[in-house]
């Protein structure tokens, strides 16, 4: 399984990005998806995930109203919108593939055996 994250960069405080992860290398039926980021001297946290068959989310309560995570069967790709960031939202934000998503909580923070390489996501003014 290969995890390709995209569309990182540099926004104000208020803009949007949109956060791309290609998955590719097995059928991702099973699969729960999600967004974790981890910010310098912080623990990676989980900011939403979405279960590939049926598109169940959860959302951390930090990005809840503001993020929306969304598959595209098709293109075999998870997005992440990210409206209204603020600078705490700063981070490296990873894409990664639970491959027994659905025998696992959506709000679980384990199982997570396959990870893309990171994309920064910096809000500054």
């Amino acid at each position: 399984v290969q995890l390709q994250a995209s569309g990182g960069g540099l926004v104000q405080p208020g803009g949007s990005l949109r956060l791309s992860c290609a998955a590719s290398g097995h059928t991702f039926s099973s699969y729960t998806m999600a967004w974790f980021r981890q910010a310098p001297g912080k623990e990676r946290e989980l900011v939403t995930a979405i279960r590939w068959n049926g598109g169940s989310t959860i959302y951390s309560d930090s990005v809840k109203g503001r993020f929306t995570i969304s598959r595209d069967l098709a293109e075999n790709t998870v997005y992440l919108q990210m409206n209204s960031l603020k600078p705490e939202d700063t981070a490296v934000y990873y894409c990664a593939a639970n491959p027994y998503g659905n025998a696992t909580p959506l709000e679980s923070r384990s199982g997570y055996n396959y990870w893309g390489q990171g994309t920064q996501v910096t809000v500054s003014s």
